[in-house]
């Protein structure tokens, strides 16, 4: 488990990676048991890791990457719906400026009669990724990639998000040069300047195909959950919001049109409403439930469990949890808006007590920068340093006096499923011995992410002033972009955005600029470690854990193969041993 830095490729997990899972077996029903509800099932807005997952399973994308547990080979782009992956001179321009990718056939959307996935699905959505009624936190990858996106967005930005019919219809008369369909069977890609992880961003699930159906409906909206469309293997035959989704099969998928997925179990079934990890696993050992949807294993139980060939600690580079400051807050005369009080409280967290809670140093590794390893521009940092990682109070006691803020009330949402209240609690205990109150708030049910943190105007009315969420990249390898820039790059601030705490910093949109446009990368990781070193000097969030993610299988799952962006078993590609 010392797979560290950009060493990465070729690590595998604990537990039964290489374990025989003997010849496939179709039938049966596979039971997910966890907490909330997805916070978007539209793949237009989709953020989460259970949502990347989950739509996966019935939205594919021009590339993908197949699930492993081999971190390395998940690293892989491979194709999805597109024939094949282009290369300079064989679909990608000698400029670099030209992406042209070619529709493989057969690939069918679930409809009545069943017809065949187009570019012009696909140019679909995109055109989706700005709707005003629920935007793509991932436009942010495409705003400065592709020409005219910005432009696009913008003119989306003035229509009602409340009414479908304007949002369609702006959609079917306005069009993004840099995104064009060419007939049924080829889409064209036209970039402002060369990305050397464009091919990655063509793997996000927010790029899926989206079709013409969809038009009817306010994105992600009521109607729209319980009339999505499926070109997967599986579509949804039933959701109930807060409660359930089940999935069956999609008679219009073949096998042979999908070289990422499979199609095993005949259904799928995902219930919400138990918050308790402890009993998630009792279920799983019972033989009553099958998978976590949302729940790790619990620390409680991981002495007990280590040698069981159904348990695996599977690497997930990430940064999660991390403390985000509401900038935006005027609660306490406006103080979190100044770097001086937000440095001041960086050094009250005791990282060391918070490794533990989530399982120890097998589990969990202390992180001090915004970028974990495993990602392009990551170096070993530690700006605010305390003895052992265990927090300094007299010292963020002295600072936050020096700053003239010496006693702070602080609103602090947080998740109720897996640990995260004793994180929060943990989390408190730290800021009490500093002097500051913190007024913790229950935030359940998937409006943690899809409300209270991600909507501008509770940040700006007050409405909470730290929280903790995670954040697991997009995809790894050379993925600069997928951590800093989400989370910290100001021109992107609104509803939906991933910069929760609405953090914004010129200097950092510019070091954000040149990597994005670096000649190598090489040059580009070195930029991404210049602004990493910008943003703590603003500690704008309080980096706490690099985690892996901690699984366990119920005894009858075969061949559980790891998607670490989604951080979970690819559901389409295990069986079912009775």
């Amino acid at each position: 488990m010392a797979c560290l830095a950009l060493g990465l490729a070729g690590c595998t997990a604990d537990g039964p990676a290489g374990a025989d899972p003997g010849p496939p077996r179709d039938g049966g029903t596979l039971r997910v048991v966890g907490s909330s509800d997805v916070e978007h099932l539209d793949t237009a807005s989709v953020a989460s890791v259970g949502g990347f997952g989950l739509t996966r399973l019935f939205s594919r994308t021009l590339l993908g990457i197949r699930a492993s547990n081999d971190i390395g080979v998940t690293m892989s782009v491979r194709a999805d719906v597109a024939a094949k992956v282009p290369t300079r001179g064989h679909g990608i321009s000698a400029d670099g400026l030209t992406y042209t990718l070619r529709l493989r056939p057969g690939v069918r959307w679930d409809t009545a009669p069943p017809r065949e996935v187009t570019a012009g699905d696909f140019e679909r959505g995109f055109k989706r990724l700005c709707n005003p009624a629920s935007p793509s936190s991932s436009q942010a990858y495409f705003l400065p990639t592709l020409r005219g996106m910005a432009e696009y967005c913008r003119a989306f930005g003035r229509v009602s998000g409340r009414d479908p019919a304007a949002i369609a219809a702006f959609q079917r008369t306005h069009t993004i040069p840099g995104v064009r369909a060419v007939g049924d069977r080829t889409i064209v890609f036209r970039l402002i300047r060369p990305a050397s992880d464009f091919l990655n961003l063509l793997t996000l699930q927010a790029t899926a195909a989206a079709p013409a159906e969809y038009d009817r409906f306010l994105p992600d909206g009521p109607d729209f959950r319980r009339n999505t469309i499926s070109d997967g293997p599986y579509r949804i035959a039933s959701y109930r919001a807060g409660q359930s989704i089940t999935l069956d099969r999609n008679p219009a998928w073949s096998a042979a049109t999908d070289p990422l997925r499979e199609r095993h179990v005949a259904t799928i079934r995902i219930t919400f409403g138990q918050d308790s990890p402890d009993v998630v696993q009792q279920q799983i050992e019972a033989g009553a439930a099958d998978l976590a949807w949302d729940q790790p294993v619990p620390t409680s139980v991981l002495p007990r469990v280590r040698a069981d060939p159904r348990f695996a600690i599977q690497r997930t580079p990430s940064n999660s949890p991390y403390v985000v400051f509401n900038t935006r807050s005027p609660n306490n005369g406006g103080a979190l808006a100044r770097a001086d009080v937000r440095r001041a409280l960086s050094y009250a967290v005791d990282r060391s007590a918070l490794v533990k809670l989530v399982g120890g140093p097998s589990v969990a590794r202390p992180l001090h920068g915004v970028i974990p390893p495993g990602s392009s521009g990551f170096a070993p940092s530690d700006p605010y340093p305390t003895p052992g990682d265990a927090g300094n109070p007299a010292e963020c006691r002295r600072r936050l006096a020096a700053a003239g803020a010496p006693h702070l009330t602080l609103t602090f949402p947080y998740r109720t499923n897996s640990v995260h209240r004793q994180i929060a609690e943990s989390l408190a205990a730290n800021l009490r011995a500093c002097g500051v109150e913190t007024r913790l708030r229950a935030d359940s049910g998937g409006n943690f992410y899809r409300s209270t943190i991600a909507d501008p105007a509770q940040a700006r009315e007050g409405h909470w002033d730290i929280a903790a969420p995670g954040w697991t990249p997009d995809w790894y390898g050379n993925n600069g972009r997928s951590v800093l820039q989400p989370l910290l790059d100001g021109r992107l601030y609104g509803p939906n955005s991933t910069n929760y705490g609405g953090y914004d910093s010129p200097d950092v949109d510019r070091l954000i600029d040149r990597a994005l446009t670096a000649s190598s990368p090489e040059s580009a990781a070195r930029l991404w470690r210049l602004a990493d070193q910008r943003v703590m000097v603003d500690a704008p969030i309080i980096p706490l854990l690099d985690r892996s993610t901690t699984v366990f299988h119920a005894s009858r799952v075969r061949n559980a193969q790891f998607l670490p962006t989604a951080s979970s078993y690819d559901y389409s590609r295990l069986w079912l041993a009775d």
